[in-house]
């Protein structure tokens, strides 16, 4: 199997630009109904951009009890909570309400294009919620959120997505498959001779000649996290979507980009999330959880870890 043999499909999916590729040119139609039925199913249960989504409807029943929830909604609460525990909370999906403050309530093109906004929240906000209030009966699919939790699933359900595609069409096709959602990539299925290669940027629709490396992956998934794309200006001051929990703020950190391959594309979106947050103690950590990273640091500098492909850019350190 070549690169000459994949078929490539891209559409625009949650307010960002999703890439299909399978090694089966035959499959490529059935692989994008595919896909476009997965995703339309995750986007009812966990938009924050749809009133009739569930995790609107959950939100707004916060204090109120244990409430019935789907099969799929489950799942991704389920992955949510996943990446908040192995994260010691770094990754936490109650940061519904700081983002909403900060104008994030809406696709982001629109958030960008209404310009400068006031703040919608005064004052020092302080920690977020935190998961623990979070409640999650798996076997009876029933949800409750303690009083002045609001959910966000932004963290995990775009990663959790892509390897959801990517498994669904391996699985039903019997082919190989890269599903990208925004920049997460997961993969499945037997790859192209040659693996997958993957130009990491820091924003994933960056032309090739944009500053980065190219990569390959053969399984499970890779995942950049970035303060430097979705930013966006409140009060005059810029900020970004990736929230600090123990301020909630957006993270302050030493590191603008940070790209992780993992078994996983929600595993490797986790940790690159954390990284972010966890500013100059994430290359330490990430080196002692075996999972190999890419990170850039504000001017550009860049260091890799446990195995990270050797980056021989400017600054770049092993």
């Amino acid at each position: 199997m070549t690169e000459l043999d994949v078929a490539r499909d891209s559409f625009d999916v949650f307010g960002t630009t999703a890439v299909l590729l399978v090694t089966s040119r035959r499959v490529a139609g059935q692989a994008r109904s595919i896909a476009d039925q997965e995703l339309a199913a995750i986007d009812l249960a966990c938009s924050r951009f749809r009133p009739d989504s569930e995790l609107m409807r959950l939100n707004a029943t916060a204090g109120n009890g244990p409430q019935p929830v789907s099969p799929l909604f489950v799942d991704l609460l389920a992955a949510a909570l996943r990446a908040a525990k192995l994260t010691g909370g770094d990754v936490d999906p109650t940061c519904g309400r700081v983002l909403v403050g900060l104008g994030y309530d809406r696709d982001f093109e629109q958030v960008r294009a209404a310009g400068d906004a006031p703040p919608r929240l005064t004052g020092p906000v302080g920690p977020i919620p935190g998961w623990h209030r979070v409640h999650l009966d798996e076997g009876a699919r029933k949800v409750w959120l303690d009083r002045g939790v609001q959910l966000d699933l932004g963290a995990t359900a775009k990663a959790w997505a892509a390897d959801r595609c990517a498994e669904q069409i391996a699985c039903k096709l019997d082919c190989g498959v890269l599903v990208s959602l925004g920049g997460d990539i997961a993969v499945a299925g037997s790859p192209p001779d040659e693996g997958w290669p993957i130009r990491v940027t820091d924003d994933h629709a960056a032309p090739p000649s944009a500053p980065g490396q190219t990569v390959t992956i053969r399984t499970g998934g890779l995942a950049t996290s970035s303060t430097t794309v979705r930013t966006w200006t409140v009060g005059g001051r810029p900020v970004h979507h990736i929230i600090d929990p123990a301020t909630g703020e957006p993270a302050r950190s030493c590191w603008r980009t940070v790209s992780v391959a993992a078994g996983s594309c929600t595993d490797a979106n986790t940790a690159s999330t954390a990284a972010i947050i966890r500013g100059a103690a994430a290359r330490n950590w990430l080196h002692a959880v075996g999972l190999p990273a890419r990170l850039v640091r504000e001017d550009g500098t860049v260091e890799t870890t446990a195995g990270w492909p050797r980056d021989d850019g400017p600054g770049a350190a092993a």
